[in-house]
């Protein structure tokens, strides 16, 4: 089977679950994937015509990256700036990885795109550039990646979205990638002063240039929101052993404060 039908395929199934998972249940505010955090994976759209701007940052336990630890297993720290008007939006955001496994020691992204709104769908055409601070590779592991996807909420409470990305030449030099994820969240009833919910998401990542580059990651968690503070609390989990260590199953809690 060559790599793009098996990407088609794996993509077939990730849909094909989303939609089972949004008939029966899902969460308000998917716009805000990682609530109040960086728009850079889930821009929030703009309300009419007008200039919106914010700022985040945190700690995280473990900042894992499509089911991967980047910060060698090890707490990392991170922060970010958006930018918005209208359906247009831009925005930069930075943490620290570990130096063994990313020729850096800090990651920093810059995005930007558009969101237009169709009836309950908000759609989301972006370009991100990863960007590696001091790296010391001897090849090149900055990479830019393109992505399409639409999300709304499907039920009351109940949101989903489905995002495609792709990168002709992908971090470290090795070609084209792809990847497609399935997201579906709920917002579960306010608790003391926490507004709580919950929320998964489903993804197949691979690259052409490469043989058995192809896995599948997940994540499920709960998220508490007081004020600007957002406290997540997330399982993540792969079905490969290529990365080692990197790509076991494990839990990161991550506290995020965003302003305004």
């Amino acid at each position: 089977m060559t790599t793009t039908s098996k990407f088609v395929r794996r993509a077939a199934v990730a849909a094909l679950v989303l939609g089972i998972g949004a008939t029966t249940a899902v969460a308000g505010g998917f716009e805000r994937y990682e609530r109040d955090g960086s728009i850079k994976d889930a821009p929030v759209a703009s309300e009419g015509r007008k200039f919106e701007w914010s700022v985040n940052g945190g700690l995280m336990s473990d900042y894992v990256f499509r089911g991967v630890s980047q910060s060698g297993e090890d707490p990392s720290w991170f922060a970010g700036a958006d930018a918005s008007y209208g359906i247009f939006y831009a925005g930069v955001w930075a943490a620290k990885v570990d130096q063994a496994f990313t020729s850096s020691d800090a990651e920093v992204d810059l995005y930007f795109g558009i969101k237009p709104v169709l009836g309950p769908a908000t759609f989301d055409f972006g370009v991100i550039y990863y960007g590696y601070a001091g790296q010391t590779a001897n090849v090149d592991v900055d990479y830019w990646e393109f992505k399409a996807g639409v999300s709304g909420e499907i039920l009351p409470k109940l949101s989903a979205g489905v995002t495609y990305y792709y990168t002709p030449d992908d971090t470290f030099e090795i070609g084209p990638g792809h990847a497609v994820e399935g997201t579906l969240g709920y917002a579960l009833p306010k608790v003391w002063i926490f507004d709580p919910s919950i929320s998964g998401t489903l993804g197949y990542k691979e690259n052409e240039d490469v043989a058995n580059s192809d896995y599948t990651y997940w994540n499920a968690g709960l998220s508490l929101a007081v004020e600007q503070l957002t406290l997540d609390f997330r399982y993540w989990g792969t079905d490969t052993d290529q990365f080692g260590d990197l790509g076991d199953d494990r839990f990161v809690f991550k506290a995020t404060v965003a302003l305004p």
